[in-house]
């Protein structure tokens, strides 16, 4: 089986942390070369922009879009213009219906477009959507909370309106409850904190229930010291799930059935690769939905200046 030919755009955090190490040990993917006006992979040629390296690369058949939310429509386009297969990493666009516009037009070039919810391929979640198939779920509390300064150092985009603040983590949990909750959900009540000198909120509330009044509720935070909490507990009928440490360890009913190392970039690698060779694509806007229902719904509250 012949490799496929990636081009990655943007060499920043995400890429050098996850997606480089995940492409080194695929054995789908070869990766060809890399687009970012401010930092150069140092084993592949760079260009300062994805045309340059599209032009120089015609042999590449897709590519990973990794820059800041508010260049990936315009890059996606480009690309899926020129017939490459796309990966936008999550978020997969500063607006929904840029996203929705990548998706028509990724079907009418015949491409994969995939929006790359990496969370969802920490170990524990695909036994987590199996064990709460046949449970009533009755109550679901979700603690996503960090340090910025840790996670996100130097990064001033996060703090404009397309870089969403604390959801741009807090993304990653909507995106895991939304693939294993058996039933769909709806915002009913959010409280923003929004620091005086910033654009995207430090800290959220979300108050969710579904069809049923099922209690969902979701606390966001960039404020945290330490270690991050990464956790979602899901009260059944039939004892409490929790997933912690982003998905990686699964218990069910206060026994640890699952402890496994992170593993999400190479299979969101491995899932791609699928997609590409059977012509499909993927393009879930659920966690970005919810994402803009807090903006639309949620009551804004001004809290002290952040400085890295």
């Amino acid at each position: 089986m012949s490799f496929i030919n990636l081009g990655l755009v943007g060499f920043g955090k995400i890429a050098r942390d996850q997606h480089q190490p995940a492409l080194a040990e695929s054995d789908e993917f070869r990766l060809v070369a890399s687009a970012d006006p401010h930092s150069l992979h140092e084993s592949v040629p760079g260009y300062a922009a994805l045309d340059d390296m599209l032009a120089a690369h015609p042999e590449i058949d897709a590519v990973a879009i990794c820059t800041p939310t508010s260049l990936r429509y315009s890059q996606a386009h480009l690309a899926l213009e020129q017939g490459k297969h796309v990966l936008l990493e999550k978020p997969p666009g500063a607006t929904l219906s840029e996203v929705e516009d990548l998706a028509l037009l990724a079907e009418r070039q015949g491409c994969t477009l995939f929006a790359a919810w990496h969370s969802r391929f920490a170990p524990g979640v695909a036994d987590a959507r199996e064990w709460l198939r046949e449970r009533q779920v009755q109550r679901v509390e979700i603690d996503w909370k960090e340090d910025v300064r840790v996670w996100h150092p130097g990064q001033a985009w996060i703090w404009e309106p397309a870089g969403m603040g604390v959801f741009d983590p807090g993304i990653n949990a909507l995106s895991i409850i939304t693939e294993i909750l058996p039933h769909a959900f709806f915002l009913r009540v959010a409280r923003l904190w929004i620091p005086c000198n910033c654009q995207a909120p430090i800290a959220a509330r979300l108050d969710f229930s579904d069809a049923l009044a099922t209690p969902i509720v979701a606390n966001f935070d960039f404020r945290q010291s330490g270690p991050p909490t990464w956790s979602i507990h899901v009260e059944t009928d039939c004892g409490r799930l929790s997933l912690s440490q982003g998905g990686r360890r699964l218990e069910v009913a206060g026994q640890c059935v699952l402890d496994a190392d992170e593993r999400e970039y190479p299979g969101l690698y491995a899932r791609f690769a699928e997609l590409i060779r059977s012509g499909g694509s993927e393009v879930d806007l659920a966690p970005l939905r919810h994402v803009a229902d807090a903006c639309l719904l949620g009551w804004r509250e001004t809290t002290e200046a952040f400085h890295e």
